[in-house]
């Protein structure tokens, strides 16, 4: 099957975000790499994957205690980044444990309402 686009670039979430400059700080302590920060967008990546940041200045804060969603981030070793959102003083939505589906995962709230998911294959 050929493809339209390449498929790191086929689905990417984009965020409306209140505070840009701190969505873009949480985000790179976590990992991804800023790549491209222009006024009221930023874009990051995590090695093919990419995330966009649209910052709506006029937007409520985005804080919910039910998030309505999340990305997953599978990493070589999942207690690394579970030892560093708790350095950053992440809030935690599932703690750290392995998972009946075959991963040992823990999901933290971003700061404009996503879920970050990251687990390594058990």
């Amino acid at each position: 099957m050929t493809h339209f686009v390449d498929p790191a670039n086929q689905l990417i979430v984009e965020l409306y975000v209140k505070s840009l400059a701190e969505s873009i700080n949480f985000y790179e302590r976590l990992g991804f790499q800023l790549i491209r920060n222009e006024k009221g967008f930023a874009e990051l990546k995590w090695e093919d994957s990419r995330l966009f940041l649209e910052e709506e200045s006029n937007a409520p804060p985005r804080r919910p205690d039910f998030l309505a969603g999340n990305i997953r981030i599978m990493v070589p070793d999942v207690d690394v980044w579970w030892a560093l959102a708790g350095k950053i003083g992440a809030r935690i939505v599932k703690s750290l444990d392995n998972r009946e589906y075959g991963l040992r995962d823990f999901t933290i709230a971003g700061p404009d309402g996503l879920g970050l998911r990251f687990a390594t294959p058990i």
